[in-house]
């Protein structure tokens, strides 16, 4: 089983809260191989610290969220990332086509999960329960 982990999961991962431990722990049941991301879980949170250095307003500022995008690119690079294909697309507009007042990005996310057969792990349960035949857990729980 591949288990893809949605933004929120990730975020969790890069911090020290209990949730952390929880989510390692159960990550750590399952083969490296099997845990990855998407891209588009990539794209949203480069957008946010592009967006964080394009406001810096003073050089300290600027070099803090140059770091915090290098550590982003790093910790990316330790986790495989499903890509958004043809096949993604084609889902993305089946489901859009549903009108499940899901949001776009969400719906992307859940068109990349439903074409890998995969267990999607979100905190955004609420919304991803929408979706038909995905498959989601929050693990942070």
């Amino acid at each position: 089983m591949i288990l893809i982990l949605d933004t929120d999961h990730l975020t969790v991962m890069r911090k020290t809260e209990p949730a952390h431990s929880r989510l390692r722990a159960r990550l750590g049941a399952y083969a490296e191989e099997t845990v990855r991301t998407k891209i588009v879980s990539s794209e949203e949170q480069m957008r946010g610290w592009l967006a964080t250095i394009a406001r810096a307003r003073n050089g300290e500022r600027e070099v803090v969220a140059y770091q915090k995008l290098h550590d982003l690119l790093v910790f990316f690079s330790s986790i495989p990332a499903v890509s958004y294909g043809d096949s993604a697309a084609k889902q993305f507009a089946r489901l859009r086509r549903l009108r499940l007042h899901v949001g776009s990005m969400d719906l992307r996310i859940a068109a990349i999960a439903l074409t890998q057969d995969s267990l999607l792990l979100s905190r955004n349960r609420k919304d991803f329960s929408r979706v038909p035949a995905l498959r989601v857990e929050d693990w942070t729980v």
